[in-house]
């Protein structure tokens, strides 16, 4: 498959390559809402995003209807493989987001990473601008008014004879 820009490519690190950025790791492993608002935010998104996936499972099972799938996390990690063109399907998203919900996150911490030091290739072509002289264009210009000094008319005296 392919998308505009090319082929797909694969994450530039797998799930559980912990241990390729172990600081990445250790911060979600330490802090974990912390890391999750950081990518969001470093993505484009309200850096509170995250916080839907704490608050949204126990409001919801609270008026009983039960919520298994992490809502922030499925929706950036689709949307994060669309933009970058990465290899996968929603069925992988959904089992990493219910599953491995704190290494997901690191996964796409280190992917905005190395979107971040990936090269951007310009292309640059010479283009050859020709230059011709503007027309130049002929205005008339208003003839000239007269202004006479206000009289009343002389009275009018028909020829009597």
């Amino acid at each position: 498959m392919q998308t505009d820009s090319g082929p797909l490519v694969d994450w530039d690190s797998d799930l559980c390559d912990c241990f390729e950025n172990a600081s990445t790791c250790c911060y979600g492993f330490w802090c974990c809402p912390c890391l999750a608002c950081t990518v969001a935010g470093r993505y484009g998104e309200n850096r509170c995003l995250p916080l839907c996936d704490i608050f949204a499972p126990a409001a919801l099972n609270s008026c009983g209807i039960p919520m298994f799938v992490p809502p922030a996390v499925l929706s950036l990690r689709a949307s994060m493989r669309a933009k970058y063109g990465i290899k996968g399907n929603l069925c992988n998203d959904i089992i990493a987001s219910c599953f491995c919900i704190w290494c997901s996150w690191c996964q796409m911490h280190r992917e905005l990473k190395y979107q971040k030091k990936k090269p951007t290739v310009i292309n640059v072509q010479q283009v050859t601008v020709v230059q011709q002289p503007v027309p130049t264009m002929v205005v008339q210009q208003p003839a000239p008014t007269i202004m006479m000094e206000s009289r009343p008319a002389p009275p009018y005296y028909p020829n009597i004879k």
